[in-house]
């Protein structure tokens, strides 16, 4: 814990996976964006200058994702990006009722997990989970194994970039390539990999010998995950993809996504996105050597702590993840932030109750492994203070929250 002039507690924010702070290009740029006026949709003067600058904000964002501005298409986050893409892809892929197959690894986030189980109950989606290994990567031969049972059933496979739990880095080259090969199109979920990893879907798709509406078609990004506001989004979506529409009205964006388009949230993101992207690779060697950093320093405070995930250059810059055993990750959690200390735990907690992270269990970890989970994720505004600061309150969370132990253990009565 530190203390500004005054005792002020001053909370340390380890917890950049969920949400980082604005950058300050984009905060200005949202707030002058706010005062204009006018519809890009509108053909008068102050309609098409909100259209200009959304278009040239467009570019922008298309540039940090490597494709032409035509192929971005605005959204409202990265939940949406990922609904548009597969229920898009789904519902034109199977319209026959042919193609029921839907390919995905174990330990994707909610945004895929949920809305692949909704095409499921709705619309009798054939789901196909595919196995992780240890470190929580997607083999490209277990891929092309369950692409090979799928045969001509398969509408899509979807894949997450890198994990926002563990921070595996996929093999997105190689799986793109497999799919390629089987006709079938792919899905990339680059969410927690956006402004942490070199993204260039131009390079991508040529490398893995993409081509019409096979191989990688379509991305998700969210502008919060880059310093951007949250609440803006975007897709990219190859020209030669064909995919049916998630909302109807107007037909704004390539008549993929309608509705009146957010000029002062695209100009932001373009504005976050302009300098994630300058400094993506300064800021990538400063996180990595925090991240060793801190990753060294749980092993000697707490040396029964087990990390999660690869090794230091197939695992985003600045994700650290640890099991601790003896102990619920919600505790260590809680009493971390009482400390000052903000980070997240592997688990999502439902009505109360603690559940296991189901991307650990889904690398073959046991359910005690999967309980004791905690998530520390840097970004641009942390220093090697938040290092230490989480360093010095770790021991002393870790020994309350080990003896208070797992929440459905047997209590003795007296």
């Amino acid at each position: 814990m530190r203390r500004a002039a005054g005792g002020t507690i001053v909370s340390v924010y380890l917890d950049h996976a969920a949400t980082t702070p604005m950058r300050a290009e984009a905060l200005t740029a949202y707030t002058d964006a706010l005062r204009l006026v006018g519809n890009p949709a509108s053909i008068h003067s102050s309609g098409q200058r909100a259209k200009q600058l959304l278009e040239e904000s467009r570019e922008v964002i298309a540039a940090s994702l490597g494709c032409d501005s035509i192929e971005a298409i605005l959204t409202s986050g990265g939940t949406e990006s990922i609904n548009l893409a597969l229920k898009g892809l789904y519902w034109k892929r199977n319209a026959a009722g042919d193609r029921p197959v839907v390919l995905a690894p174990g330990g994707e986030h909610h945004a895929t997990i949920d809305t692949l189980e909704w095409l499921a109950a709705h619309d009798g989606a054939d789901m196909r989970w595919m196995p992780l290994d240890a470190d929580g990567a997607l083999r490209p031969e277990v891929f092309e194994a369950a692409l090979a049972e799928a045969g001509d059933r398969a509408a899509l496979a979807t894949v997450i970039l890198a994990n926002n739990e563990v921070g595996t880095i996929q093999p997105v080259a190689a799986l793109s390539r497999v799919a390629a090969a089987h006709g079938v199109p792919l899905h990339v979920d680059a969410v927690a990999a956006y402004g942490h990893v070199p993204i260039d879907v131009a390079r991508l798709r040529a490398e893995s010998r993409s081509a019409g509406e096979a191989g990688l078609v379509a991305l998700s990004v969210s502008a919060h995950k880059i310093g951007g506001p949250v609440g803006v989004g975007a897709l990219y979506l190859a020209r030669t993809a064909v995919i049916e529409p998630l909302l109807h009205g107007g037909g704004q964006q390539r008549q993929v996504r309608s509705g009146t388009q957010d000029v002062a949230g695209g100009i932001a993101f373009a504005a976050a996105a302009r300098v994630a992207t300058a400094e993506l690779d300064a800021e990538s060697r400063r996180l990595r050597a925090l991240r060793n950093r801190l990753v060294e320093g749980v092993r000697q405070r707490v040396p029964d702590a087990v990390l999660n995930g690869p090794a230091d250059d197939a695992r985003l810059p600045g994700n650290a993840h640890f099991s601790f055993p003896g102990c619920e990750g919600d505790s260590l959690l809680f009493l971390l932030d009482m400390a000052g200390v903000a980070v997240s735990t592997g688990s999502a907690c439902q009505a109360g109750i603690p559940e296991p992270s189901h991307v650990l269990r889904a690398m073959g970890r046991s359910e005690t492994e999967a309980r004791g989970a905690l998530r520390i994720t840097m970004g641009h505004t942390t220093t090697d203070a938040d290092v230490d600061a989480f360093l010095d309150a770790l021991p002393g969370a870790y020994r309350q929250a080990a003896k208070a132990g797992f929440a459905d253990r047997d209590v003795p009565r007296r």
